[in-house]
């Protein structure tokens, strides 16, 4: 099918990712989110970033105006009943994403594709509460969206090829890459990556080294572009927290046990960059070791 407009439900940071990038690729864009001033704050960052690739000679003015001209937002959720296709980029909760999907579904058009950017939720579980499981996907991008390039497709049962095929031309238009994951908790990038950083965690927390000799550790010597705790607190801790209990629930195996500490910290409200504290502390001018 034909896909000329996009709803993106979600203005966080995956959220205004995904706005950006589609919008850049000709794409007319609905941005939806409970909040103005979330909505006000993503195309802000939007612009931000976009004029951040002018400047390194990525894009000219005119694509990044143009990018700008094809974003919409919309506190309307019935709104987004015009889109091709609509991508839920809500916070990593099974509940808030399927209530999302139940007030959204009544407004869709026949044709219309729904999509989930979640990192680690069964697909078939959130498509089994919409009319549509045939025309539902998970749409799993990498942040930062806009630099990037990976994107996890992730059928469901039920998903129909025509959906899957219309997918894969919709990541390539974008100009990045799809990799198929099946639906098992997780999929491939987070049922690697978060185990790796759970296991930091309880390095740190077994005394074994410190944040930074952790850190360091993993970026001179497995040649990681971050450490696994700086990548955590980029990542944010409560979505590390998030997809470690869907990997210990989904596969029952206790090799997927959240570390106590990554609880700890989720329970003191340190979620890591966004929060301006996590196993770093963010409030002064480099960032420093909360322990």
């Amino acid at each position: 099918m034909d896909i000329g407009k996009v709803g993106v439900i979600g203005a966080g940071q995956m959220g205004n990712g995904i706005a950006h990038v589609f919008a850049l690729a000709g794409y007319d864009v609905l941005l939806n989110d409970i909040s103005e001033k979330a909505l006000d704050a993503s195309i802000e960052r939007i612009r931000s970033n976009l004029d951040r690739q002018v400047s390194r000679d990525k894009i000219s003015a005119e694509d990044r105006d143009a990018a700008m001209a094809r974003i919409t937002k919309t506190l309307d959720l019935p709104s987004l009943g015009q889109a091709d296709l609509v991508i839920e980029a809500a916070t990593e909760n099974e509940a808030l994403k399927c209530d999302i999907f139940r007030g959204l579904v009544p407004h869709l058009a026949e044709h219309t594709i729904l999509a989930s950017n979640t990192s680690s939720i069964s697909i078939t579980r959130l498509a089994a509460v919409t009319d549509r499981p045939e025309r539902f996907m998970g749409v799993h991008f990498m942040n930062p969206v806009p630099l990037m390039q990976l994107v996890e497709l992730i059928r469901g049962i039920a998903t129909d090829e025509a959906t899957y095929t219309a997918l894969i031309a919709v990541v390539e238009k974008l100009g990045k890459t799809s990799a198929s994951a099946e639906d098992f908790p997780a999929f491939i990038v987070n049922r690697i990556l978060i185990p790796m950083i759970n296991e930091a965690i309880y390095t740190l927390y077994e005394g074994v080294g410190t944040v930074r000799s952790i850190d360091t550790s993993l970026k001179l010597g497995a040649n990681h572009p971050m450490g696994p705790l700086e990548l955590a607190d980029f990542i944010g801790l409560d979505t590390c927290l998030a997809i470690m209990n869907v990997l210990h629930e989904g596969l029952a195996d206790t090799k997927y046990r959240p570390c106590p500490l990554l609880v700890k910290y989720v329970e003191a409200g340190w979620l890591g960059r966004k929060t301006k504290r996590g196993f770093y502390d963010y409030r002064g001018e480099t960032p420093v070791p909360t322990r």
